[in-house]
């Protein structure tokens, strides 16, 4: 549902207008089911640009879950940047095999929630209204 999201397309847009050599140096990678815009190969690093103007624990979970798929993949001791260019500041991930761990727990998590006959319970917060997933929450059954 992303490609469909507004706020996605923003980012994308911060993200092209602020690092403008970026795509052109930097290498953007399909892997199990997951998109990283800009990963510098040579040095095995993720460049994550967000738009929000502060730091989110989501933010870092996302990459952590990115470098445990790399992990998975065969490149060895991935890294990251987060960058929030609104803040002028940036989060440094360094590897960490605890990083697997989390990523197959969430993955179970996810699996579970799939294989179930019911959904989960609502969950009202206020950041949902932002998420490219919003409409998938928050349909009504006809």
């Amino acid at each position: 549902m992303e490609h469909n999201s507004e706020i996605v397309a923003e980012g994308k847009l911060i993200a092209d207008t602020t690092y403008l050599d970026r795509a052109r140096k930097y290498t953007e990678l399909a892997i199990e089911g997951i998109k990283i815009d800009f990963y510098d190969a040579k040095n095995r690093v993720v460049h994550e640009v967000k738009k929000s103007d502060k730091v989110e624990q989501a933010h870092l979970a996302q990459v952590k879950y990115y470098l445990a798929v790399l992990s998975r993949n065969c490149i060895e001791a991935p890294e990251a940047i987060i960058e929030y260019p609104k803040l002028k500041q940036r989060e440094f991930l360094k590897w960490s095999e605890s990083f697997v761990k989390e990523a197959e727990e969430w993955e179970a998590k996810a699996a579970a929630i799939i294989q179930s006959e019911h959904c989960p319970e609502l969950i009202q917060k206020g950041i949902c209204k932002k998420c490219a997933y919003y409409e998938l929450c928050y349909i009504e059954e006809i």
